[in-house]
């Protein structure tokens, strides 16, 4: 029988909610991302330990602006040159995927979880959560909202006030709710 954490791996329904090893993994996480954001602006070395304690996996060069929060911390990995600016929400119950050199935009969130359609499932504190993967050089302005399951191709630009309901191809630029594709990139 599977555990609550693998069937979140799987994309299955998943207990989040009285689950008590993913419980108490969110609090590790959020106790982590409490002193993430107590941490002074300029203790640029503490800020790097923190984060790459948190983090699944992140490259060499990184900024992560405070306040920033985020589920697990464990499903999030960043690429080289990435950057967030305040306000960044990754609820991470499936891996979040950056490429190298993403820039994102003030108050955006990136959810993997979503929750059943049946309100008996929801009130049993029933989830799911599907994997979102960044490509690389993706610029994402803000005010965004990017759903469970988005893949955004490389070298894309979403639009400021987007959400992303479903996969961006590469070379775009994507705006508006949903977002949807505008105009290629030469």
């Amino acid at each position: 029988m599977l555990s609550e954490k693998q069937k979140a791996a799987a994309g299955q329904l998943y207990d989040a909610n009285y689950d008590q090893e993913l419980i108490s993994e969110r609090i590790v996480c959020k106790d982590l991302c409490f002193d993430y954001n107590s941490l002074r602006p300029s203790d640029t070395e503490a800020r790097t330990a923190l984060l790459k304690k948190l983090l699944g996996k992140t490259g060499q060069s990184f900024l992560i602006e405070q306040p920033f929060y985020c589920d697990y911390g464990y499903n999030i990995e960043i690429g080289e040159n990435f950057y967030a600016n305040v306000n960044c929400t990754i609820l991470d119950g499936a891996k979040v995927t950056f490429g190298d050199n993403v820039f994102i935009a003030p108050d955006c969130g990136f959810y993997t979880a979503g929750h059943p359609l049946d309100a008996e499932q929801r009130n049993k504190g029933l989830e799911y959560a599907y994997p979102i993967t960044i490509g690389n050089n993706v610029w994402i302005g803000a005010h965004c909202s990017v759903l469970p399951g988005v893949t955004i191709g490389d070298n894309t630009v979403i639009g400021a006030g987007s959400v992303v309901t479903k996969d961006i191809p590469a070379n775009v630029v994507a705006v508006g709710n949903p977002c949807r594709v505008i105009k290629d990139i030469k």
